[in-house]
């Protein structure tokens, strides 16, 4: 199920399912919001985005009344997660898939936001996007390629192609945003040639390994499995996950 595309006027729904607003810099916020606005959106917040506790997120259901508020109020259109996190699986039992189903809105986010992802496609059918969190859109310098590829998978009906960008980025760019560090590339590197079809799933690693054997994770037969990696995880992380022979020695031991 793939939801309308966003067009200019749509109201674009800021949430909180993991880490806190609160946690974002302000200049930070007005970057995102003056560009969001510049784009012709209009920008909402959930009533519990800026709410936070000890470990800088808040309750469940908190998180739950904005998430569902945002799907219920028919004048959201789109729904950006503010960040990711480690606790966006919490909401998972909680939430109202078939208001969701009733509702199909365009949702983004990834890291841990990969939780929500997965299991409104499994439990909803809604196609859902791996792309820029709220916060990212407050990227002073470097956001350009993101940008495009976020306007051509949410705004265009036609195919695109992801094409690899020229520089690549892996600094703490929102603790200086003027003293940034960026790397080029010469392409993808590829490491077996060949062609392949099929559904576009996956995200964050740890996150996609939280849900396997649970009723939140969509079967992966016939798929292209895309992942996302941080300083978190490691190669033999993916390996175990991926291993039934070694998952189930896992669950064992």
């Amino acid at each position: 199920m793939l939801p309308r595309r966003l067009a200019p006027g749509d109201e674009i729904r800021v949430i909180a399912p993991s880490t806190s607003m609160a946690v974002v810099k302000g200049k930070q916020v007005d970057i995102a919001i003056d560009r969001l606005n510049n784009l012709g959106f209009t920008v909402t917040f959930g009533k519990n985005v800026y709410e936070h506790d000890e470990f800088f997120s808040t309750s469940i259901e908190d998180r739950i009344e904005d998430l569902h508020e945002a799907f219920r109020d028919t004048n959201v259109k789109g729904i950006l997660t503010a960040l990711g996190g480690y606790n966006a699986n919490q909401l998972l039992k909680y939430i109202d898939y078939d208001l969701i189903k009733d509702n199909p809105k365009v949702f983004i986010g990834f890291s841990d936001i990969t939780a929500l992802n997965l299991a409104f496609y499994q439990k909803s059918n809604l196609i859902s996007y791996s792309g820029p969190l709220f916060s990212t859109f407050g990227m002073k310098i470097g956001f350009d390629y993101t940008l495009q590829s976020f306007l051509e998978a949410v705004t265009n009906d036609a195919p695109y192609e992801i094409a690899p960008s020229e520089t690549w980025s892996d600094d703490l760019w929102y603790q200086d945003q003027e003293s940034r560090e960026f790397i080029k590339q010469d392409g993808y590197l590829v490491l077996q040639k060949g062609k392949a079809a099929g559904r576009l799933i996956g995200g964050n690693l740890g996150t996609i390994s939280l849900l396997q054997g649970t009723e939140y994770m969509p079967s992966l037969e016939n798929s292209i499995l895309f992942i996302e990696d941080d300083d978190e995880s490691h190669p033999q992380l993916l390996i175990v996950s991926f291993n039934p022979c070694c998952t189930s020695l896992m669950q064992k031991g």
